[in-house]
């Protein structure tokens, strides 16, 4: 089996770890307690965030989890409904927590890829009744994970939340990866969130920084979120180490994150056409690749397995289907790699 250490890991763009001139930084951040207040590095954090995404405040939580969460906590009640595509991160990987602690339920809408129109929103709100919960919060995630890393267009954005506001819902926009729909866009973060009432962003994913995300809203929604954070045991002490490492990022990897997006295609492009491989290349549009491997090789969790052996970490996220996310830490010579060794693995005899 290869070392691992040495190993291409295309698993997530979670598995970066912090460059030297990131871990310089974080070592001489000036500190405070962010419990009394008085953090110095995590205002300075929140201000830039606050002023990237075009909001009036923000607050740093440990984990884009909680950004959500909070976002959710501060913008419904218990027993409030939610509208989200129904393959949205909160809903799949969060644990339950807009149930277990925002006491609210789902309701889905269909859409491609995670995309969504408004024409789906009015139908699924629900009547103003004593027999139905309260209809009152929409999300929209960008880019959506389970589509692939599928980017939102502006005016889709925009449309959809016009049809929310005019029905009285707020919007929240999961951008774990805004910045990476950003790229791909063209735009600035605030050519989307201009629409959304609030907006989470991570840190420690394509950014590259060790943890963290960030939730923006308005000045009152951003308050009781502070107050959910406290709950939830997020609000952490001397964590200007950990905000430095973000500002770093902020400032330094964002517009490498197009190196990212090129060597996804490229991967992509090159093994499209391999027997065994069934891939569409219109829809890697970020710094992800979805692929589908024939049955003939074995479940994709097995077919994972047979790639790891070579040095190649992906995860499968459906029985036939594996995913492969490019990162600060995977240059372009190894997406070529990557793709050299899915060939060299289909061309050897079928599982």
């Amino acid at each position: 089996m290869s070392n691992m250490n040495s190993a291409i890991d295309l698993r997530s763009d979670t598995v970066t770890t912090p460059t030297a001139a990131m871990r310089q930084v974080m070592a001489g951040a000036e500190v405070g307690d962010d419990v009394l207040g008085d953090e110095p590095t995590v205002i300075k954090l929140q201000n830039k965030a606050a002023a990237l995404l075009g909001k009036e405040a923000s607050v740093y939580v440990p984990s884009g989890t909680m950004a959500n969460l909070c976002g959710i906590c501060s913008q419904t009640r218990h027993g409030d409904e939610i509208i989200a595509h129904n393959e949205s991160h909160f809903y799949f990987y969060e644990t339950g927590g807009f149930a277990a602690v925002a006491g609210c339920s789902v309701r889905f809408v269909p859409g491609r890829r995670g995309i969504f129109g408004p024409e789906v929103i009015e139908p699924n709100v629900r009547p103003m009744q004593i027999h139905y919960p309260r209809t009152s919060l929409l999300i929209i995630e960008n880019t959506h994970n389970r589509g692939g890393g599928a980017v939102w267009k502006v005016d889709q954005v925009k449309a959809v939340c016009d049809q929310a506001h005019e029905l009285g819902l707020r919007v929240h926009m999961d951008g774990a990866r805004l910045l990476n729909a950003c790229t791909a866009a063209g735009v600035e973060p605030s050519a989307y969130t201009r629409y959304v009432d609030s907006v989470s962003m991570c840190f420690s994913k394509g950014l590259g920084a060790p943890v963290g995300s960030v939730l923006a809203s308005d000045e009152e929604t951003i308050q009781t979120a502070h107050h959910f954070r406290k709950m939830l045991g997020g609000t952490m002490r001397q964590s200007g180490v950990i905000a430095a490492a973000a500002i770093y990022a902020l400032e330094n990897h964002v517009k490498r994150l197009a190196d990212d997006h090129a060597n996804a295609k490229e991967f992509a492009r090159r093994i499209a056409d391999v027997p065994g491989i069934t891939l569409d290349l219109n829809d890697v549009e970020t710094n992800m690749v979805f692929f589908d491997v024939d049955p003939k090789w074995g479940p994709a969790k097995k077919f994972s397995k047979r790639l790891e052996r070579e040095g190649v970490r992906m995860f499968a996220t459906g029985p036939q289907r594996l995913r492969a996310v490019f990162h600060l830490q995977v240059s372009a010579e190894q997406a070529v790699r990557a793709a050299e060794v899915i060939g060299q693995v289909l061309a050897q005899t079928p599982a």
